[in-house]
């Protein structure tokens, strides 16, 4: 349906000073804190895990050696979505108009709508997190406490208890990362690198990770985490993160949360002849999920 000139009428009003309403600013580009961004060529990537070997058995003398098979654990699949929003202009309107005064308005107006929600579908993945309903490709969610390997065992990227942002829980999670395994069970030198938390928690991880000394006690220890390095991209806020006391630490693991983009955003106008008015258009192809749940260590809070 066409903007109609009975929905701008005061904008058409001569002495009209100032139009708002589609001039704030906005949370841009926060996924890029969490997410790699590769380009794709088709309708949708996947990834594959392999499963490596097993710890090497001793070879007693004399004897043949043993032989190990590789082989795929699991594919994390993207589909890439099209998103996509547009606008209409009567032609009427446009005439008892400054052309570029009403356009330009809403296009700023437009290219908002696709940034929010490129945030908002980014942000899914966090907020799904611990949503059984939303599966990687090993079948389990993001972080859980019984991802499967192909050795038959499990490990967890998500606390047994589940906890609040806090100097215990905090280390316990670096504690764990540091044991996470691969998928025949050897351990792998990971690392938690970022902290990304809601809004709500931005005072906490201020106070636990720039204060010199420990948080909250009379005793002259030192921060442990800020000064053995750890976390060294520090902390990020994530606006779009729903659960207030959620919190995750992205670890340093390769092919992790992944942004792929198929199209980037475009833009294209053009009148249409029956009616005579003027169509706007946004339009982009991505995808965004993960690869390897060693990508992150998450609570889901107390």
């Amino acid at each position: 349906m066409a903007i109609s000139r009975s929905q701008l009428a005061k904008e058409l009003e001569p002495g009209l000073n100032a139009l708002f309403g589609m001039e704030y600013n906005r949370y841009e580009g926060q996924h890029s804190e969490v997410f790699d961004t590769e380009t794709s060529d088709r309708a949708f990537e996947e990834e594959v895990m392999l499963s490596g070997f097993g710890a090497a058995p001793t070879k007693q003398e004399g004897s043949a050696l043993a032989f190990d098979d590789a082989q795929e654990a699991y594919t994390s699949r993207y589909n890439h979505e099209t998103v996509a929003l547009g606008f209409s202009i009567t032609e009427e309107a446009v005439e008892d108009n400054l052309y570029d005064r009403l356009s330009s308005r809403y296009t700023r107006g437009l290219a908002r709508a696709m940034a929010h929600t490129k945030q908002v579908k980014a942000a899914s993945i966090l907020n799904n997190a611990f949503n059984s309903s939303f599966k990687g490709g090993d079948g389990k969610e993001l972080c859980a406490t019984d991802h499967p390997l192909t050795n038959g065992s499990t490990f967890a990227n998500e606390p047994s208890t589940p906890a609040d942002l806090n100097e215990t829980s905090l280390e316990d999670a670096l504690i764990s990362i540091a044991g996470f395994v691969d998928e025949r069970g050897l351990i792998i030198a990971l690392k938690g690198s970022k902290l990304i938390i809601p809004r709500q928690l931005q005072f906490v991880a201020e106070r636990l990770m720039v204060s010199n000394l420990r948080v909250g006690t009379a005793d002259n220890d030192v921060n442990a985490i800020r000064s053995m390095g750890l976390l060294p991209e520090g902390y990020v806020v994530n606006d779009y993160l729903t659960d207030t006391d959620a919190f995750f630490i992205k670890t340093d693991a390769p092919n992790g949360f992944k942004h792929f983009e198929r199209l980037s955003l475009t833009t294209a106008m053009e009148p249409d002849f029956d009616t005579g008015n003027m169509r706007y258009k946004a339009r982009e192809r991505y995808s965004f999920g993960f690869s390897d749940p060693r990508c992150v260590f998450g609570s889901p809070g107390a």
